[in-house]
């Protein structure tokens, strides 16, 4: 299928197939004669779990270190993004993105504590 096709079925914009592609995490397409970039479902399964774990709070760079590993999540949906590998890339991904969660949690819990004391709308 094409650009606009394939982006469609994975309910996302050509330019983010693009983007992805140049990025590193779909592998470039194969092309039609006339040089259009032609897509199978796999390709489209694959652009399903990248906006899916974006989604999750990973970055795209986050991705990048995975990208081997997405096609395997594309194919096995149910498969858990976790490996009993602590030195696994994956690990330390999820790991750092776990933590800046966290943090940000933390952060904005005590923002507003210090707004409902400041304003007198404790709970």
């Amino acid at each position: 299928m094409r650009i606009g096709d394939a982006a469609a079925a994975a309910g996302t914009t050509p330019r983010a197939l693009r983007f992805y592609e140049e990025r590193g995490l779909l592998p470039p397409p194969a092309r039609t004669a006339t040089g259009q970039r032609h897509y199978g479902p796999d390709e489209v399964a694959r652009v399903r779990v990248i906006r899916e774990l974006l989604a999750l709070g990973l970055t795209v760079e986050d991705l990048r270190g995975l990208a081997d590993r997405l096609q395997l999540l594309a194919e096995e949906p149910r498969r858990r993004c976790t490996t009993s590998d602590p030195a696994s890339p994956g690990s330390d991904v999820v790991a750092r993105r776990l933590a800046a969660l966290d943090a940000e949690i933390e952060r904005l819990s005590r923002l507003r504590e210090r707004l409902a004391r400041r304003t007198g709308q404790e709970r």
